[in-house]
């Protein structure tokens, strides 16, 4: 479990640092794309891409795609409804994750693991605000547009995570190369023709920032793949351990830190939220 651990932290470090974005000045998507370029440190491990002929292709290719667009809703999602919420909705994404556990891996459902479920639901709705707000750049709107996004991205994301970490005939490291390769190609190519329309201006710091969120998202994603790969029959320990953990330590991080304000249906929704994963991982190790 000390993998899930690692990931847990990596995770809220993200989402710290993309709360300290707007601070800073910092253009998320820059930061995102330069992110990233970290997979080259991969290349330390020697990756076998030439052994790619039964590989998970069209996984590696929506990876490469989903990842850095939802980052840049995750980011939005962090400004506009805070490290608590896009937490819970990030990791109430297990929901997904475990209809695929049962569907396409083969694990066995439980009805106390049903009942989980749906404290998890209920958990979703009484977290996210439903009103409109008025954000930190003025704007108005709903944040719980980006709450949703966040919610089903991220089950999508975990699915196609654990096809590629269960698929042995390629080492993790080498589909981690291609993924993040493959992200950073194309959202430098997205960056670059921003910048050739003179949409967005190139600056050094965003590289910096990038390489240091590169190191935090990598970390979380190393570690969650590592996790996978060790307790490889239980694919729903992995989702709901990790879960709880980010869960809870966001929410330490938001209120305590970030002193971020939640209504009394949101605080109840965080806490149906730790229900609902402590009732799944409690079916995982009885």
């Amino acid at each position: 479990m000390i993998y899930v651990f690692l990931s847990v932290c990596c995770s809220v470090i993200v989402s710290v640092l993309l709360k300290m974005a707007r601070r800073y000045r910092i253009d998320v998507f820059q930061a995102i794309t330069w992110n990233y370029s970290i997979a080259f440190v991969l290349l330390f491990f020697k990756p076998q891409v030439g052994n790619l002929q039964h590989a998970p292709i069209v996984s590696f290719g929506l990876l490469a795609v989903l990842l850095p667009a939802l980052f840049v809703i995750i980011g939005k999602s962090v400004r506009t409804a805070g490290i608590v919420r896009t937490d819970v909705a990030q990791r109430l994404s297990l929901i997904i994750s475990l209809t695929a556990a049962f569907e396409l891996f083969n694990e066995v459902p439980s009805p106390l693991k049903f009942v989980g479920l749906g404290i998890g639901l209920l958990a979703i709705i009484c977290a996210i605000p439903w009103q409109k707000q008025v954000h930190d750049d003025g704007a108005i709107g709903g944040s719980w547009v980006y709450l949703l996004t966040v919610f089903v991205g991220m089950g999508v994301i975990d699915v196609l995570f654990k096809e590629v970490a269960l698929y042995k005939d390629v080492p993790y490291t080498t589909s981690l190369f291609i993924v993040y390769g493959l992200a950073f190609i194309l959202s430098l190519a997205v960056l670059i023709g921003l910048v050739i329309a003179k949409k967005i201006k190139f600056t050094w710091r965003h590289i910096f920032f990038g390489w240091i969120l590169g190191v935090a998202n990598f970390g979380n994603i190393l570690f969650y793949l590592k996790a996978h790969q060790a307790l490889a029959g239980k694919p729903s320990t992995v989702f709901s351990a990790m879960n709880i953990g980010v869960v809870a330590l966001g929410a330490i991080v938001g209120l305590v830190i970030f002193k971020e304000k939640l209504s009394t249906l949101n605080k109840v929704g965080i806490v149906l939220a730790i229900v609902a994963i402590v009732i799944i991982a409690y079916t995982q190790v009885k």
